[in-house]
């Protein structure tokens, strides 16, 4: 093991960790006590790996990540379907990955569960198979992933969340504390409960992401036919596309809204 550390550039490697010699390990590396990390698995430049942490499988980790106490990074699928074979788990840069967190790859051959950049998974957040995490999104402490569940740019995820499998949230939506997500959440908007719904747009966080007042005033105007008209989606849709300015919000917003396969959580 000292030999293997001694051959990677500034990789440090506590003396209880055990590494595979097929792992490849970028410069600056730091692998702490009783860490695990085995077969194939990357890890990019300069990431943490902190004690007692798994990482296996199929598992590529970017540049700057930091890895604590207890996190289990790709094993294998909790899914019923898994009947062996590669699947993949593929992490970004600068993600921050807490304690006991646990993350699986894909459930058939040559599928893939992804992490993007600047994510923060709280303490015990759980990342289920075939996911698609994007970038700047937070999971709090125990928030619950099932399969196949997309989560766009810069939404937030409450803790003690569970969201149902094949759910997509939105950019920028953000989802209160102990909710059931069984539907989509469209982008920008707040929603809360068991079962989740809305009750108006994540205003703060909109304002934080440089959206301008106009834009979240249209936004407002939008969530009020959405969800307070009675209409359909599909009818609402028509309304909002006819009534409110194309901004790039309210694009996205609608695009959401035509690619839903859910429905949304009204």
């Amino acid at each position: 093991m000292e030999k293997f550390a001694n051959n990677l550039k500034g990789v440090r490697i506590h003396p209880t960790a055990i590494v595979h010699p097929d792992a490849g390990l970028g410069e600056d590396v730091e692998i702490g006590p009783f860490s695990i990390v085995t077969g194939t698995v990357k890890i990019g430049d300069r990431t943490s790996v902190g004690s007692r942490v798994t990482i296996e499988g199929n598992t590529t980790l970017g540049e700057e990540c930091e890895i604590f106490t207890g996190a289990v990074v790709g094993s294998i699928t909790q899914d019923k379907k898994y009947e062996g074979g590669t699947s993949y788990l593929k992490i970004g840069n600068r993600n921050k990955i807490r304690e006991y967190v646990t993350i699986n790859p894909g459930t058939k051959e040559g599928t893939e569960t992804i992490i993007g950049d600047d994510n923060l998974l709280m303490a015990y957040s759980h990342v289920a198979h075939d996911c698609i995490i994007k970038n700047h999104v937070t999971l709090a402490n125990s928030a619950t992933l099932a399969g196949h569940v997309i989560i766009d740019d810069r939404a937030i995820v409450g803790g003690l969340v569970g969201v149902h499998q094949f759910v997509r949230i939105g950019t920028l939506a953000i989802i209160g504390g102990c909710s059931k997500v069984v539907q989509d959440v469209p982008p920008f908007m707040l929603v809360d409960g068991h079962p989740a719904k809305a009750f108006g747009i994540n205003s703060v966080g909109l304002e934080r992401a440089g959206v301008s007042k106009e834009e979240r005033a249209q936004l407002k105007k939008a969530f009020k036919v959405l969800f307070r008209s009675g209409l359909s989606v599909k009818s609402a849709v028509v309304k909002i596309q006819e009534e409110i300015p194309a901004s790039h919000p309210i694009q996205t917003l609608l695009q959401f809204l035509r690619e839903s396969e859910r429905g949304v959580s009204r």
